[in-house]
């Protein structure tokens, strides 16, 4: 049996814009913790944890685990930009 890919973030955390002066997060965010394969979720984080032991020291505790559909997601990657939206306005 192949193993599946998954990828793990968080909603935990602060994130900024580009090119904010501001001290406070001005932005909600969801982080990309890694990335691991496994037979199913449990395993491939398992695997993650195996791979990245200093995972247990940050203060991240919710791990959310999302299946990447093909083996080679990078290649089918979508990219949308935000200022072609604007500039249709």
């Amino acid at each position: 049996m192949k193993m599946r890919r998954y990828i793990f973030i968080t909603y935990e955390g602060h994130t900024y814009q580009p090119n904010t002066y501001s001290i406070e997060p001005d932005t909600g965010n969801c982080q990309v913790i890694g990335f691991a394969r496994g037979n199913n979720e449990k395993e491939a984080f398992e695997n993650l944890i195996k791979e990245n032991k200093y995972l247990l020291t940050t203060t991240f505790n919710e791990i959310i685990c999302l299946e990447l559909k093909h083996e080679d997601y990078y290649k089918h990657i979508t990219r949308f930009y935000l200022e072609a939206f604007r500039l249709k306005r």
